[in-house]
């Protein structure tokens, strides 16, 4: 019977894991949506070319994200003396993909960074389970118990869900605005996920959850 698996031990207030995931995307709408109140900081750091021209708010955003996503990491250690493996490889994809944006002046890259990020997830969860391994715990950075049958169900599903939101970040940016895919991936997929994870509480308590622990 698969219980616990050989994860940290999380000490995290949940309010505060919450602020640190969603400090950066919010700081990111914020930063699309009102460019102007930080174009005198990103054009002193990034330079001008940043903060001015049609795309500016974009790439102004960027800059912002990409420091709220630092930002956040830097504040996760500090706490808790670990990353988390699903924030870091996030934050990662960010930074290389935020950085070639703001390079090359193209909001293409930061655009692809969720599909790349959600396929590589589903990726690493579909192909562990095919290998017998589900690995959605040390994704997640869960540490609740189930059985080998709830673990396998909830890394099935969690894989699936991943493809699931790079497809629909594909259909987004792709026939809607830069703004208004700036305002899905913040309003839109966010509380899409969260829903998601509520949804499986029912099958997780037939496989051992206690959500009581």
């Amino acid at each position: 019977m698969m219980t616990e698996p050989n994860t940290p031990q999380r000490a995290e207030n949940g309010l505060t894991k919450l602020l640190l995931e969603m400090g950066p995307l919010v700081l990111f709408f914020a930063a699309n949506s009102k460019p102007d109140w930080f174009k005198p900081v990103i054009g002193a750091l990034f330079g001008q070319g940043i903060v001015s021209g049609d795309k500016s708010p974009i790439l102004i955003a960027t800059a912002v994200f990409m420091a709220g996503m630092l930002a956040s990491l830097i504040a996760t250690w500090l706490l808790y003396r670990r990353l988390p493996i699903m924030p870091l490889v996030s934050g990662a994809v960010v930074l290389v993909f935020g950085g070639l944006t703001l390079a090359l002046h193209d909001d293409l890259f930061i655009k692809l960074k969720p599909t790349i990020v959600n396929s590589l997830f589903g990726t690493v969860l579909l192909g562990g389970l095919a290998f017998g391994r589900p690995l959605l715990p040390y994704v997640l950075d869960s540490v609740f118990q189930l059985d080998d049958e709830g673990w396998k169900k909830l890394t099935f599903r969690w894989g699936v869900f991943f493809f699931v939101l790079a497809v629909i970040n594909e259909v987004v940016w792709r026939t809607q605005t830069t703004d208004f895919w700036v305002a899905f991936k913040v309003w839109g997929v966010m509380p899409l996920t969260m829903g998601f994870a509520l949804a499986q509480t029912p099958m997780m308590m037939r496989h051992g959850f206690d959500p009581g622990k």
